[in-house]
C-alpha cells in the first residue's frame, strides 16, 4: 500500500506539474487583489479534484459503456502521456499553456478563471484524467486502493494551493532555470511511466491470444 501512495503521488505530481503550473498562474491573476489571488489559488485545484474524482469512480463504466478495453485504453493513455513527456522534456508544455493563458487575458478579463483554464486544462487535463483512471483500472473493487489514490491526487492538490497561495514569492525563489530543470527531470519520470502503461497493455493483450 505504501508503495501505490509513492506511486500514485509521484504521477500524479508529475502529470499535474504544480511547479510548472505557478508561472501560469501567476501570469494569470497578476495585478488582481490579493484576496482574489488566493480565491482562485483554492477554487481552482478544489474543483480539479472534484473533476479528477467524478472520473476516478466512474470513468471506467464509461469506457465499458464505449467497449473500449483496458488494455488498449492502457495503451492509449501511455502513448498520451508520452507526448506530454516530450512536451516537458523539450519546454514546450509550459509555453503552450503560457499562451492559452495570454489568449484568455486579452481576449476577456473573467472574475472567476477558477474552472478555465485553472482545473481545465491546467491541473485536470487529459494527462491527469488518463493516469487516474488507469490507476484505478489496475485495483478493480479494491476500495483501500481506491482510497488511497484519491488521497494521493488530494496531496498534490492541496500542494497546488499552497504554491498557488504563494505564487509570485516561489515563482522569484525559484527562477526559471530551476523550474526549466525540474520541468525536464519531472518529464523523463513520465516517459518511463508511460512506457509501463504501453508495456502493460501490450502484455495484457498478447496474454489473452
Amino acid at each position: 500500500m505504501f508503495e501505490l501512495a509513492v506511486s500514485a503521488f509521484v504521477t500524479f505530481f508529475v502529470v499535474i506539474d504544480p511547479i510548472g503550473n505557478t508561472p501560469i498562474f501567476v501570469s494569470l491573476t497578476k495585478n488582481m487583489l490579493i484576496n482574489y489571488q488566493r480565491i482562485m489559488a483554492i477554487k481552482g485545484p478544489l474543483i480539479a479534484f472534484f473533476i479528477l474524482t467524478f472520473f476516478a469512480i466512474f470513468g471506467g463504466d464509461f469506457l465499458n459503456f464505449l467497449g473500449i478495453g483496458k488494455s488498449a485504453f492502457q495503451i492509449a493513455g501511455g502513448m498520451m502521456l508520452s507526448f506530454i513527456a516530450f512536451e516537458m522534456v523539450f519546454e514546450r508544455r509550459n509555453n503552450r499553456k503560457s499562451k492559452t493563458a495570454e489568449n484568455l487575458m486579452t481576449a476577456t478579463s473573467p472574475e472567476d478563471i477558477s474552472v478555465f483554464p485553472i482545473a481545465i486544462p491546467m491541473l485536470a487535463g487529459p494527462g491527469a484524467i488518463t493516469s487516474i483512471m488507469l490507476m484505478m483500472n489496475d485495483y478493480p473493487n479494491d476500495l483501500i486502493s481506491h482510497v488511497i489514490i484519491i488521497s494521493a491526487l488530494g496531496v498534490v492538490l492541496f500542494i497546488c494551493i499552497v504554491i498557488f497561495a504563494v505564487g509570485s514569492s516561489i515563482n522569484k525563489l525559484i527562477g526559471k532555470t530551476i523550474s526549466a530543470i525540474m520541468t525536464r527531470l519531472l518529464g523523463i519520470i513520465l516517459s518511463a511511466l508511460s512506457v509501463q502503461f504501453i508495456t502493460d497493455g501490450l502484455l495484457a493483450i498478447f496474454s489473452n491470444q
